[in-house]
């Protein structure tokens, strides 16, 4: 598929589609990330990919620190528990 067709599927200019392929730091809309993985036929985790899992881990580590220390000791427990279980 071309920048411009891939443009004109999801309602873009190709120049925008150029920007998210070359440029670091262009975050387009969760809308726009849909519209993407719905035309190029993957889903938008494939899109996100690492990154995804990167700011899920970012949000559980701001959890984290906001917890109680008796409560994070829990969850130290839990986490040796299911490392020994693999």
């Amino acid at each position: 598929m071309t920048l411009q067709g891939l443009a004109d599927e999801i309602g873009s200019t190709k120049s925008y589609i150029w920007e998210l392929e070359n440029k670091p730091g262009i975050k387009p809309s969760a809308h726009t990330v849909y519209k993407l993985a719905v035309a190029l036929g993957v889903t938008v985790e494939d899109l996100l990919g690492e990154e995804a899992e990167n700011q899920n881990d970012q949000v559980f580590f701001r959890e984290y620190k906001g917890l109680k220390p008796e409560t994070k000791k829990q969850l130290k427990n839990i986490l040796d528990a299911l490392k020994k279980s693999e």
